[in-house]
């Protein structure tokens, strides 16, 4: 009997090492090219056994009241099984109100933003590629622009560099069209990891840091029901 237990502990002890041991892959890519974009994000965990898809295959400017009109799709697979689209506008007073669930976030966490350095600290880039083609109609505009955008995408990248781990030299392109037409498309696939220990760690540090703050606990309860009010207000209007 004690030969069991004893083994049924080695085997657990071995298949939690080994999921701790494993990684999350983050997979995002964008595509905008003239009116039509793309937005993908896979999430890929536990060997494959969990996988998260989410697309915003639509994402369109309709006019300074209504905001940008956006339609999410999200899927996934066992253990997590869901499939589920939504439409929705996002508007100016809802920029206000995510800032306002920011700073609350920030109010109910200790050292939150000690937090978010720390583990973007341990995600790993392992691609990124960048790519834009554009035209101003003039051909002196169109190359101006060009030196400027490849300064902001290297400045855009030293930024990022500084907060997680690049493992390889990212790929950028500008390619100015010399057209007199406007043009503009732009492409970027990017996919990263991180450890899934090191993310329940994060978690479990998250947890503590919300206990240490005044009422932290509390008021994150309250920032997820306000928040999921104001999705449900969204629905409904």
């Amino acid at each position: 009997m004690k030969l069991w237990l004893l083994i049924g502990a080695l085997l657990l002890l071995a298949v939690s090492i080994l999921l701790l041991s494993s990684r999350i892959h983050i997979h995002f890519s964008l595509n905008r090219t003239g009116q039509d974009d793309r937005v993908v994000l896979d999430i890929t965990a536990l060997f494959g056994l969990v996988k998260l898809h989410y697309s915003l295959p639509a994402l369109a400017f309709v006019g300074f009241k209504r905001g940008l009109h956006v339609k999410l799709e999200e899927t996934g697979i066992a253990p997590m099984k869901s499939s589920k689209d939504e439409e929705t506008d996002i508007n100016k007073d809802d920029v206000i109100e995510w800032m306002e669930y920011g700073k609350k976030a920030l109010r109910a966490t200790q050292g939150l933003k000690r937090w978010t350095a720390d583990t973007l600290s341990h995600l790993q880039i392992t691609k990124l590629d960048w790519s834009t083609n554009f035209s101003l109609g003039d051909a002196a505009g169109t190359a101006t622009a060009a030196g400027a955008l490849w300064g902001l995408k290297w400045s855009l990248i030293g930024w990022a560099s500084q907060r997680v781990k690049l493992l390889h030299r990212p790929r950028l392109f500008v390619v100015p069209v010399f057209d007199d037409d406007v043009k503009f498309s732009t492409e970027v696939d990017c996919a990263g990891r991180i450890s899934a220990g090191y993310a329940l760690y994060a978690g479990f540090r998250l947890l503590v840091r919300a206990m240490q703050a005044d009422e932290g606990i509390r008021q994150w309860k309250e920032l997820v029901r306000e928040i999921q009010s104001h999705k449900r207000g969204k629905r409904a209007a």
